[in-house]
This record gives structure tokens, C-alpha cells and sequence, in this order.
């Protein structure tokens, strides 16, 4: 045998340093590695497959909805921002600009685009006239750009992947629906698809999207207790659509502004993935997404092997005719035991191992990755079995972690209580607010928490502002975020 791969090192437990872990996963499991630049990384494989898969499955819906895909330029002039003052703000900080081109300074700074409104609603007052040219629903894929300060691979990085779907309605009761109607379909994407619970919710007036009259979010909770704005929906109301002068002609013969959506999901969500359902051992992957749903292992002496290798061909091209992402590892150089290790720590769901022994029995030893339950499959029916095991899977990956979020949240009357909870243990916590700026400051100022949202259906109605006491105007959660 050829010389052996050196065994996984050992991944520092999230209960020594999470972030720590989180940079080893996401290193040791090849899903990316460190550019150049400041900030930016290259997705790896395995790492963009990941991305595929969400594309796929968010795609689908899209168009389900009826939304088209266009693409529109990276590069925005600086003219464009100041037409919306609010949104120009927001942004200024994290806006990297082209100022040469050909040797020449440029005569006006350009942009690379940190989000598309501001060219999207250029490039819709052109298009719409009349009522007749309404609604509009884009979505575009594509890489933003925004200088962060502090970065973190996947989570928070200079350069991103994402989509961003922009429409433009007659009425505002359109926008609105359609505002809450992609929120939605994020929820059902991320619980579905990633196994990872949500709660849906309207951002607080500071917390929203700049420019945005309002804006909802979908908001995920971590292994180490934190937040992650999983996915936004934001209501532009006609704010955009008076700074770039975009108007129709109505039914009524009336000139009108149209009213504005935009709403985006990122490549963020691959850091969901890792933080909300790794362990010690490395990723665990839900099967709908996993680039490799199931590994298959051939054991067993050498003397065996070209039988064992006959069958399990037999088998992994079964498997792979039903659809399944399915890997034969029959490499001579690396043991099982290796191997077996490598495949947990890159998350991948379902391990079938087979050797003389089961050749004998027909059947197929599987283990699972979510529990590290082993079972033994006959290879009868195979097929039907690991279908099974992976919806299993799937289902068991959302219930661990509804049920760690669960364990994890909190009520409270009062910002002495939140500021206990915080310091002493880790997750969301809820509790009333007055609505009032400066208590939403004091929490964050006294806790480091930031309002994540105002949940649609809170576990509880708070009656009193956690902060003045005052009677609450809204339930809100709270957590410390990323």
C-alpha cells in the first residue's frame, strides 16, 4: 500500500473557541481557502456546490413566482447614489470605488456595486410607460462588494455571491404582498432545503434596510447562540422610485410613481449551514444540499477486494441511476478507517461500508452522520432504504436544531435580566419595547444584543418596554449577531 495520508487532525471543540472551529471546518473540509485581497476568498468545490444547490433550489421558486433572471453592471456611477440620499449613507462606508481606467482618472467615481437599486431603478425608468408594462419581477444573480472592516469566510467577506430580486408594481398593496410573499419563500427555502429553522419578522426603523420604508428578515440561530440575518425582503414603498424618477401612466390617465421590492439572500447561508448543524467532528450536511449525499467504502483483505469492488460497482451504479450523489471510494492508498473520518468531517450524510462479510449476508452497513447510528440495508431494496434514511436525515437535521433554538430562548421583563442571560448563557432572547430609539440603543449599548425582529408570531406577548417599563408597543428578539 502506498504511503497513507496524514489522519485528520483534530478540530478545535466549539466549547474551547467557536470561531476558532468555525475556520477549522470550513478550512479542513476544502470548502474554501484565503485570496489575496484583503477579505476575500476562493470558493472551493465542494464550497461553491454548496452555492449551486441553493441557486437550484431558490431558482426554481423564483420562477414559480414568476420572476425572470437579467444581469446588470458591476460598476455604478457615484451620481447615482446621491439621488438617494438615505441609501448613499448606508452604504458610503463599505463603497470600494474605481477612480482609473486606461491610465486616465475617471471624470466621475465608480462603484462596485454593493447592492443594485440605484442602476436597477436608472434602467426601469426607461422601461416602464404605462400600467400595461407592470409588474416587473428581476431577479439577478451576481457578486457585490463591500469593504468590511472585520471578515469571516462565507459569513462576512469584501466580495459575496448572492441574488437580488427587484420588482416594481402599480399599487402599493402589490409591492407589499410581494414583499411578504418572497420572505416567504426564503422561510420555506432555508427550513426545506437547509434544515435550519427561522424566525420571520419586521426589522425595527433602525435596523432596516437603508432607503427601505420597511424591511422583513428571517433570522437563524447559531450553535454559539448568535444571530444571523438568514435572508431580507425589503419594502422601497415610492422611495426609489422618485429619486430615479420612474413613472407610468395608470388606468386612469394619471401619472404615478410605481412602488419598489427588493429582497436578497447570500452566500452567508453556506456559514449558516456550517454553524448551525457542525460539531466536533466536523460538517454535517442536510442530504438535499450535500454535494455527495452517500459514500460508499469497500473493506476487507486484498484477497477479497476484487469481489467486494464487483458489487459495490453494482450497487453505486443503482444508486446513482435513482439520482443519488453518491462517491465509490475504492482508492488502495488510504484505509477505511481514514477514510471513514474524512467523510464525517466533511459532513456527508449517509456512509455505506461493504465487505466480505456482507457480501455473504447480501446486505450493506450504513451509518449515519446526523446520530452516528449504524444499520444494516439489505441490498435488496437498497435503493428505496437510503432514499428513506436520507429524507430521515433531513427531517431529524431541522428537529436538532429547532430544538437547540428552543433551548436556547429566553423571556424576559427587564434589561438587568437580558444582560444575566447574556453574560451567563447564549441565545435569543425576548422581550417588550416601547418603540422608542433610545431603548433600543440602551440594549444594545448595555447588552452588545441587537433587535434581530419583530417576530409575526411571537411564543408570548411582553406587556412592558424591558428598558423604561413603559408599556411595550412590540414583542422583539433580541440576540448578539454576526
Amino acid at each position: 500500500m502506498a504511503e497513507e495520508k496524514e489522519v485528520v487532525k483534530e478540530i478545535t471543540p466549539q466549547s474551547e473557541d467557536f470561531s476558532r472551529w468555525y475556520i477549522d471546518v470550513v478550512r479542513k473540509a476544502d470548502l474554501m481557502d484565503y485570496a489575496p485581497v484583503r477579505g476575500c476568498i476562493v470558493f472551493k468545490p465542494d464550497g461553491y456546490e454548496l452555492w449551486e444547490r441553493c441557486q437550484q433550489a431558490l431558482d426554481r421558486r423564483f420562477k414559480e413566482t414568476g420572476h425572470r433572471n437579467a444581469y446588470f453592471p458591476t460598476l455604478i456611477p457615484e451620481s447615482f447614489f446621491e439621488k438617494e440620499k438615505e441609501h448613499v449613507e448606508g452604504f458610503n462606508p463599505e463603497l470600494p470605488w474605481v477612480t482609473e481606467a486606461g491610465g486616465e482618472k475617471l471624470e466621475e467615481r465608480l462603484a462596485l456595486r454593493p447592492t443594485s437599486e440605484t442602476i436597477i431603478g436608472y434602467m426601469y425608468a426607461r422601461w416602464i410607460q404605462s400600467y400595461r408594462d407592470l409588474p416587473i419581477l428581476i431577479n439577478q444573480w451576481a457578486n457585490v462588494f463591500r469593504w468590511e472592516k472585520r471578515t469571516l469566510p462565507f459569513l462576512r467577506t469584501t466580495e459575496f455571491l448572492w441574488q437580488e430580486g427587484h420588482t416594481a408594481h402599480a399599487t402599493e398593496e402589490e409591492a407589499r404582498e410581494e414583499t411578504l410573499r418572497m420572505l416567504e419563500v426564503y422561510r420555506d427555502f432555508v427550513e426545506t432545503e437547509l434544515a435550519i429553522p427561522v424566525i420571520k419578522g419586521q426589522k425595527t426603523p433602525s435596523e432596516k434596510f437603508a432607503g427601505a420604508v420597511e424591511t422583513y428578515s428571517i433570522e437563524a440561530m447559531m450553535k454559539d447562540g448568535k444571530a444571523v440575518q438568514a435572508g431580507t425582503s425589503h419594502y422601497m414603498g415610492t422611495n426609489f422610485a422618485r429619486s430615479f424618477d420612474i413613472k407610468f401612466l395608470d388606468r386612469d390617465n394619471q401619472l404615478k410613481y410605481v412602488h419598489t421590492t427588493s429582497w436578497g439572500v447570500s452566500t452567508r447561508l453556506i456559514g449558516c449551514l456550517v454553524m448551525v448543524h457542525g460539531d466536533d467532528r466536523g460538517l454535517a450536511l442536510p442530504p438535499k444540499v450535500a454535494p455527495t449525499q452517500v459514500v460508499l467504502i469497500p473493506i476487507g483483505p486484498a484477497k477479497a477486494r476484487e469481489e467486494v469492488l464487483a458489487r459495490a460497482r453494482e450497487l453505486y451504479a443503482r444508486l446513482r441511476e435513482a439520482g443519488i450523489r453518491i462517491r465509490l471510494d475504492d482508492r488502495e492508498e488510504y484505509t477505511p478507517g481514514w477514510k471513514f473520518n474524512e467523510y464525517e468531517m466533511r459532513g456527508v450524510p449517509l456512509r455505506l461500508e461493504l465487505g466480505p462479510r456482507d457480501l455473504q449476508n447480501h446486505a450493506v452497513v450504513a451509518a449515519r452522520r446526523d446520530t452516528g447510528e449504524k444499520l444494516t440495508l439489505s441490498q435488496d431494496g437498497l435503493v428505496e432504504a437510503v432514499q428513506n434514511l436520507l429524507a430521515e436525515i433531513q427531517q431529524n437535521m431541522f428537529k436538532k436544531a429547532l430544538q437547540f433554538r428552543e433551548e436556547h430562548s429566553y423571556q424576559v421583563e427587564t434589561l438587568d435580566e437580558m444582560s444575566r442571560i447574556l453574560e451567563e448563557k447564549t441565545g435569543f432572547v425576548l422581550a417588550g419595547w416601547c418603540g422608542d430609539a433610545g431603548c433600543e440603543a440602551k440594549v444594545k449599548e448595555t447588552t452588545k444584543a441587537t433587535a434581530r425582529n419583530i417576530p409575526f408570531d411571537p411564543p408570548a406577548r411582553m406587556s412592558r418596554c424591558l428598558v423604561c417599563g413603559q408599556p411595550a408597543r412590540h414583542t422583539v428578539w433580541f440576540a448578539r449577531a454576526y
